[in-house]
């Protein structure tokens, strides 16, 4: 068997013979997924190649876990969740499994994300399907590039603010979280405050393009 072969088995032991491991649930092991993963990030960004290793590992770990415990609960297993995902990736890169002779990186992008919106045509709004439980920033991320992808918020309109990089930006923000504690004010919130009323503003105009 390879290592990852050897995970598994070792995932299946796990849970068929330990008492913790066993009464895990889904929603349980949640928080394990986020610390792991924030760890990994940590790794990453601070070039901790030891580190990447043993983060991989881990997040893999939670990978299985879940997988595990939906073939238990849910009727599909890791092989299940590899092989959709094989699909998706082939679905999505034409350009390498079929006959798109799109090939620069502009080029490969819009053609994934005309791919995506093809697979998601469901979707009432640009808005669906971006998780709730995102931080602020990456929130507000999130729905600035899909309000840009759609049109409803030009890419090139943005305010003149007084940084060239990250460790600028970086001080800036630091800035605004020390400024907001001290007059006692949530920078979390205030700033999912305002992204409620863009995510307004957007469906809004979604609504108005639509009837138009």
């Amino acid at each position: 068997m390879t290592a990852l072969d050897d995970l598994v088995s070792v995932m299946r032991t796990l849970r068929a013979e330990c008492a913790w491991d066993r009464e895990q649930t889904h929603r349980s092991l949640v928080p394990y997924l986020l610390e792991e993963s924030a760890e990994l990030v940590e790794a990453i960004e601070t070039g901790d190649v030891d580190g990447m290793r043993e983060e991989l590992g881990d997040v893999l770990y939670q990978v299985l876990f879940h997988a595990d415990i939906a073939a238990a609960e849910e009727g599909f297993d890791i092989q299940d969740v590899a092989a959709v995902t094989i699909e998706k990736m082939k679905r999505r890169h034409p350009h390498v499994f079929g006959d798109s002779d799109a090939s620069t990186p502009d080029e490969i992008r819009q053609q994934w994300l005309e791919v995506k919106r093809q697979e998601k045509a469901s979707r009432a709004s640009v808005l669906d399907g971006i998780p709730r439980g995102m931080s602020a920033l990456a929130l507000a991320d999130k729905v600035l590039g899909r309000a840009e992808q759609s049109g409803m918020l030009p890419a090139g309109d943005v305010p003149a603010l007084p940084f060239e990089s990250e460790d600028e930006l970086g001080g800036l923000l630091l800035a605004l979280v020390m400024a907001s504690r001290a007059r006692g004010l949530d920078a979390e919130r205030a700033l999912r405050t305002t992204l409620r009323g863009l995510e307004a503003e957007i469906k809004a105009g979604e609504v108005e393009g639509d009837s138009a």
